[in-house]
């Protein structure tokens, strides 16, 4: 069952991120975080690379509720 708790946020750490949930790496590369940003808070990479916080997270929890789809 899928709870609000349950989405990734803007203070968590993109390392921490892609090591939980692996299928959010493709995420990241398409929104152009590099290596430098891993130890970022994602909101902190995003603007780093100019990205919308908001949409990078939106992006991020659907593949996690995508994959989440898949394997229930």
């Amino acid at each position: 069952m899928f709870r609000f708790t349950d989405l990734v946020q803007g203070n968590e750490i993109v390392r921490d991120v892609k090591q939980k949930y692996p299928e959010t790496s493709e995420v990241f590369e398409r929104f152009g975080l590099r290596p430098s940003c891993y130890d970022c808070a994602i909101k902190v990479a995003a603007r780093k690379v100019g990205a919308s916080v908001d949409e990078l997270l939106a992006e991020v929890n659907k593949a996690i509720q995508r994959k989440r789809s898949v394997t229930a």
